[in-house]
């Protein structure tokens, strides 16, 4: 199976420009492209995931991949899927974390011998002037099309600041210069980019004459159609000092079962012919397969020791509860104590084993809580500061351990 039809059998497609010129481009290793990331957190994280893994699918068939750290693009705000602003960053905060995603992304994609590049936007959209950029590009944007824009959609009811406006003009600009200095042929998103992806490849076409093309990669969703990669404790972050490989394999491994064979064929490199033998597991087959799932993407990330080590902790806390070597821990202080003690919903939502107190309360309520092995009982159990110096093991469900220790 070439790699185009590949790409469809797995689920990664959504839109693209033009099939027949794509498919010829990239199953023959003729693509230079590139995927934007805007460094919005000092890590990235599960969404970027997949971008990360159909970047290293297509470098391996012999494209070549750009990676774009949108430095640049960060200062304006991308309003794509957002009812709000995002949160102004200063440009000190900005540089750290275009690092951060350059230690991270050298983990997924070969730089070396110039078979990949990494680039930053800020390095042409920072000295443009404002004048000469309206003269260049100005008059290929519709100002009615962009208002049509998915991208813009949501933000039109709330307001739609002009700094925001302009970041389809950004984008545009970025694949219009890489296509010129870079022979950058195709650019790649996630679903929610297909407007400002258009947005470039009309702009290379009105100004040179010459064509590009933009394909969407399928949004990781669940079965509910919510995006992947968020916990009660937020995203789903690739730094393991953010997520630890042990919380990353306990996600994966806890999916719903209606999304384990659309994970295994997204996001692993397992052989599809193996994948779909697993089609139909039930009951302790499709708990394997979710094991499979959350070691290969452990894997992947964190290296093959700290999936072995993930997926070994994970069977000891299954099959007694007891080993805590390797458990999720928060190490509380005294002043979150009140009068030297502390009740089971606060030290949930210390722990982050639920999001707020009311759904704390309703977990206990359905019994769905215990501490050191017995259940929980009531909302009023309360730990002390002694029971908390040697620590109390709380579980929230079959699978989800966690252990709080009062700091000394």
């Amino acid at each position: 199976m070439k790699l185009y039809d590949e790409l469809v059998a797995r689920g990664l497609i959504a839109q693209v420009t033009n099939e027949e010129a794509i498919r010829e481009m990239i199953d023959n290793g003729k693509a230079t492209f590139y995927i934007g990331f805007d460094c919005t957190a000092d890590s990235l994280h599960v969404g970027h995931f997949m971008a990360l893994c159909l970047m290293k699918r297509l470098q391996m068939a012999g494209n070549k991949p750009i990676a774009l750290i949108g430095d640049g693009t960060t200062m304006i705000g991308d309003p794509s899927g957002r009812t709000d602003m995002r949160q102004m960053l200063t440009e000190e905060t900005i540089a750290y974390n275009a690092e951060c995603f350059k230690r991270q992304m050298e983990k997924f994609i070969d730089f070396s011998d110039g078979k990949a590049i990494m680039l930053r936007n800020s390095a042409w959209l920072k000295p443009l002037n404002y004048i000469e950029l309206l003269r260049e590009v100005g008059a290929c944007f519709s100002v009615n099309n962009m208002l049509r824009a998915e991208c813009y959609k949501q933000r039109m009811e709330k307001g739609l600041s002009f700094l925001e406006f302009n970041y389809m003009i950004m984008q545009s600009y970025d694949f219009y210069y890489m296509f010129q200095h870079y022979g950058c042929n195709m650019e790649f998103g996630g679903n929610d980019q297909w407007s400002n992806m258009l947005g470039g490849t009309e702009l290379i076409r009105r100004k040179l004459g010459k064509d590009a093309h933009a394909m969407t990669i399928t949004l990781l969703l669940n079965s509910e159609g919510k995006k992947m990669g968020k916990t009660a404790k937020g995203a789903v972050w690739l730094d393991p000092n953010k997520t630890t490989p042990f919380d990353f394999f306990q996600y994966w491994r806890n999916i719903d079962d209606a999304d384990v064979m659309k994970c295994l064929r997204m996001l692993t490199f397992l052989p599809l012919e193996e994948i779909n033998a697993m089609e139909g597991w039930e009951g302790s087959q499709l708990n394997k397969a979710k094991e499979i799932l959350a070691y290969e993407l452990t894997k992947l990330v964190h290296g093959e020791e700290e999936a072995n080590k993930a997926r070994d902790a994970a069977k000891a806390l299954f099959l007694s509860g007891a080993n805590d070597a390797n458990m999720p821990t928060t190490e509380l202080t005294e002043s979150q104590l009140t009068d030297g003690r502390i009740g089971i919903l606060d030290l949930m939502l210390a722990c982050k084993l639920a999001p707020t107190k009311s759904e704390a309360r309703r977990l206990v309520q359905q019994g769905g809580v215990f501490a050191d092995d017995e259940k929980v009982a009531s909302i009023d159990v309360v730990f002390t500061g002694e029971q908390l110096k040697n620590g109390v093991k709380l579980r929230k469900g079959k699978k989800v351990f966690h252990k709080a220790v009062l700091a000394c």
